[in-house]
């Protein structure tokens, strides 16, 4: 599946719980999108807080949470995320790093 295709499902989602909605009690702007980008990251590394063991499913879930706030915001905010990754990995291939 190509990544527009994961946004357009992601978009359907939220379009069909109500939350693009100007009443909705979960406006999905770029502020409030960004804090739950952030908020779903830590709740990935709650998997690895106390030692290396996790569950590879509950990760899974949380990975993808993370992936869906980050596409939504980056749509909703009108940057192209594949080209976003594109163009920082020409800039990091770029970079010095220590080694």
């Amino acid at each position: 599946m190509e990544l527009v295709e994961l946004e357009e499902r992601m978009h359907a989602f939220v379009r069909g719980k109500g939350w693009y909605d100007p009443e909705s009690l979960r406006p999905q702007t770029a502020r409030n999108l960004a804090a739950s980008l952030s908020i779903e990251a830590a709740e990935v590394l709650e998997h690895f807080q106390w030692d290396d063991g996790f569950v590879p499913a509950e990760l899974a879930g949380e990975l993808a949470d993370v992936a869906l706030y980050l596409l939504q915001l980056a749509s909703v905010t009108g940057i192209d995320l594949e080209q976003a990754i594109l163009d920082k990995l020409s800039i990091n291939a770029t970079r010095e790093w220590d080694t």
